[in-house]
């Protein structure tokens, strides 16, 4: 009989869901395990393949360590806040709150079908004021400690999206992440979150953590931690002082110009008259430039000079100061000392603008008097450097990095890449910002028992650069909450990175109403025991998250450093050996799969695939290989059905008392056992599908056992391929004769470690590179006894009797290669 998918899934789900089977206790934190996916953000109505990839795996092996014993957590929710449902609003007149709640209610069902062992009662949405409220309660402990503020800067801007964005939602190539448009540099009045006070601890915890190299190293070197020395030029003719951050201080007799950040206020107050309008042309050519287009290092250098002059701390000279693009105001001090003769970026400036180069570090084995035909950035013995001549170069960075220090013109310091969580967002579909303006009062933060401030639903989405709530006069006019008088709301939204940065912690009681989530259970289930996700969220989510968790930690809400122990990475699934698109015409829609096969067979393929870690390329056929796998387990089971009833198993055998047929599956079967729970429990789940694919080749054999042993093998079976395929496993399980499933009470069988052990070897023999005969011996046999064996087995016999034996090669225990002639 053919697996009748759909009728068995159905039946499966609705027991699940009456018997609430998935209901985690979140009091018993005996064996806890906290296991979760990041979660979905519902743009669209349908699950892609990549969500499936994402949660159907994961689900399997939060089953299997339920079974193991575990009491699993796995809750689901959606990240409903953000630009998409805005845009699309914008596009079709759709308000964001109505089609992400459509779209929420169409994904749930796509879960539910999936048939995932999600605890129901978890679920939230980011959406809804009963989350955000939290959120704005969350910037209000932030703003209290200094750690929420606000401030005019340079941000990166999207025309298109007509909104700001963090440096991590800037691409490589200065396009924006979500619509490709070129960014732009815009002055405007945002809100920061100061994740810079955590700097340092952010860095120490990635020691701490289970996460892969690669993402730690991303985050460090996101955060950019540099060494290194702060050193003070005197302005000529002024009493402000330009202090430059370097980590090669030996390299200060080098310097034969200083460059500013063109947005550095300091530019108009020294420039010189003459130049002023030269500056100020240039200033205003570069406003459209991302900060990705001005640091290139391929971008051609550009720049003007100031007409003002700097003074070189460790000599005394004179020093021309220039403007260039290169200098991000943003980044360090804004302002650099520029060696050309030992940095590229300076000595290609230099070059394009007839600067002087000079030499103060020579590289071993050169002249002093040899040109320069590039700049040499390694060590050597310094020249040209007063006192300091033939001093090696590393030494000199202590030794001058001192000697400014006591004469108080520079200190050794720390620099940091990271800056300071843009949160403020110039769109509605978000959490709005609970900050009163007030002309008397100024900034006056929203009460706390006034809090949510709704998101207010009549709005006009004209994409104009403002925010839409600034449209909305009801939402903007308010009353001072310290004067009375009137005043204005702040028309921006949270950066909806807020949302996802403690979502994990709301899970755990979602309903809770007493604060921003229940800290009693928080303390007792945090970490996050496994968390799965995309490796793009590195250094934001993944970056947010972490700084969030370190603050509610210090405000007494939370136990412990770290939010997430263990973290995977999915790979990607392509299709055709691309990505997939829409306008490659390639893109593989589960739920066309799902009817034809079932949601346990597309589950199992895409597990079956290739590494999670790694991903692997659509085949259509490729699925009929798993569901032909499917169809051959149930016909199994069918052939066996009430079998446990009628004939229980032992808990294990005794090899010696099985026949050779029973002993070889006997073997198998625990083999395999062994191998499942170390592949699942390690994210492998191809290598586990594979080996219950040869272990049911194995059972052909099946019926040539004693019947209780049958049950043995076939109650294993079931329960290995029941996380992969649950409802394929409960059926299985139930079709042996089994009152109660496998999910009311969880079980796992541990493998026979006598079973494990082989007493024989199978030999394969082949004759000039053909298979000749299978010889069964034993184990670990002297070649000169195998060669005597193999020799005088008739099969070999055959293909070798009045011929020349030419060469013989035994590959112990394996296969024993005979070139004859």
């Amino acid at each position: 009989m053919k697996y009748p998918f759909e009728e068995i899934e159905i039946k499966w789900q609705k027991f699940w869901d009456e018997k609430k089977v998935y209901k985690t206790d979140l009091s018993n934190t005996a064996k806890k395990l906290y296991c979760l996916v990041m979660l979905p953000y519902p743009s669209a109505a349908k699950m892609h393949i990549g969500h499936w990839y994402n949660y159907g795996p994961t689900d399997s092996y939060a089953r299997f360590k339920k079974l193991k014993g575990f009491n699993v957590f796995e809750p689901l929710g959606y990240d409903a806040f953000g630009l998409p449902a805005e845009n699309y609003a914008i596009k079709t007149g759709v308000h964001p709150q109505d089609s992400t709640l459509k779209n929420i209610a169409d994904i749930r069902e796509m879960f539910l079908r999936m048939g995932a062992m999600y605890d129901w009662d978890s679920e939230l949405m980011t959406c809804v004021p009963e989350y955000y409220k939290w959120n704005q309660w969350l910037f209000l402990q932030l703003y209290k400690q200094g750690k929420a503020y606000r401030k005019n800067a340079p941000v990166n801007w999207c025309p298109s999206c007509q909104t700001v964005l963090a440096r991590e939602q800037v691409l490589s190539d200065g396009t924006c992440e979500r619509c490709g448009t070129t960014v732009i540099q815009k002055a405007l009045t945002q809100w920061f979150f100061k994740i810079t006070d955590y700097v340092d601890e952010l860095l120490d915890g990635l020691n701490k953590i289970d996460w892969p190299e690669k993402t730690k190293a991303m985050q460090v070197n996101w955060i950019g931690k540099s060494h290194g020395t702060e050193a003070e030029f005197a302005i000529e003719g002024h009493d402000e002082k330009i202090t430059v951050f370097t980590t090669r201080p030996d390299t200060l007799f080098g310097v034969t110009y200083v460059v500013l950040a063109p947005e550095k206020e300091l530019v108009q107050k020294i420039t010189k008259p003459e130049f002023k309008e030269g500056v100020d042309k240039y200033i205003d050519s570069i406003k459209s430039l991302s900060e990705v287009d001005r640091t290139s290092t391929v971008k051609e250098k550009t720049g003007v000079p100031t007409g003002a002059f700097a003074i070189n701390p460790v000599n005394g000279e004179r020093v021309p100061i220039w403007i260039a693009d290169y200098v991000l105001a943003t980044y360090g001090t804004g302002y650099v000392m520029a060696v050309p003769g030992h940095d590229k970026r300076d000595f290609e400036f230099a070059k394009k603008f007839n600067l002087p180069v000079r030499k103060v570090i020579l590289q071993a084995g050169t002249n002093e008097s040899d040109e320069l035909k590039e700049a040499y950035t390694e060590v050597g013995t310094m020249i040209n450097s007063g006192k300091y001549n033939g001093t090696q170069s590393d030494i000199g960075i202590e030794k001058i990095s001192a000697n400014l220090e006591a004469q108080n013109l520079g200190r050794r310091t720390v620099n940091y890449r990271l800056r300071d969580w843009l949160i403020s967002r110039q769109r509605y579909w978000g959490t709005p910002i609970p900050i009163i303006h007030c002309d008397k009062c100024g900034e006056v933060p929203v009460p706390e028992d006034q809090l949510p401030v709704l998101l207010p639903y009549n709005v006009n989405f004209k994409p104009d650069g403002g925010s839409p709530l600034a449209g909305n006069e009801e939402f903007v006019h308010t009353k001072c909450p310290k004067c009375g008088g009137n005043a204005k709301r702040d028309v921006d939204t949270m950066d909806t990175f807020v949302d996802s940065s403690w979502y994990f912690l709301r899970y755990l009681n979602p309903k809770f109403n007493d604060g921003m989530f229940d800290s009693e259970l928080a303390k007792n289930w945090m970490p996050v025991d496994t968390y799965v996700g995309g490796a793009e969220h590195a250094v934001m989510h993944l970056l947010y998250a972490r700084f969030i968790y370190k603050f509610l930690r210090d405000i007494g809400l939370v136990n412990g450093d770290e939010p997430f122990q263990k973290l995977i990475h999915q790979g990607t699934i392509t299709s055709q050996g691309a990505k997939m698109s829409k306008s490659k015409g390639n893109v593989v829609d589960p739920n066309n799969f799902t009817e034809q096969y079932g949601a346990d067979v597309f589950r199992m393929y895409l597990m079956f695939m290739g590494p999670y870690d790694l991903g692997g390329d659509w085949s259509d056929k490729g699925i009929v290989g798993v569901d032909r796998f499917v169809q051959r387990t149930y016909t199994m089971f069918e052939t066996y059905k009430d079998i446990a009833k009628e004939n229980p198993s032992n808990d294990k055998y005794e090899i010696g008392g099985l026949n050779d047929a029973e002993k070889n599956i006997y073997r198998k079967v625990n083999q395999t056992l062994q191998k499942v729970d170390i592949e699942i429990d390690n994210f492998r789940f191809n290598t586990a599908v594979a080996a219950l694919m040869e272990l049911l080749n194995e059972l052909k054999g099946l019926n040539e056992c004693r019947k209780d042993l049958q049950t043995y093998v076939l109650e294993r079976f079931a329960l290995m391929i029941l996380p992969l395929a649950p409802h394929l496993g409960e059926e299985c399980w139930n079709l042996l004769g089994k009152e109660k499933t496998i999910f009311e009470e969880p079980i796992w069988f541990e493998a026979d470690s006598s079973a494990l052990t082989k007493d024989n070897a199978l030999v394969v023999v082949q004759i000039n590179g053909k298979v000749r005969a299978k010889i069964e011996m034993p184990l670990d046999l002297p070649e000169a006894e195998v060669k005597k064996i193999i020799l005088s087995d008739d099969k070999v016999k055959t293909h070798i009797d009045g011929k020349q034996l030419v060469k013989e090669i035994y590959v112990p225990n394996k296969i024993y290669n005979i070139v004859v002639r």
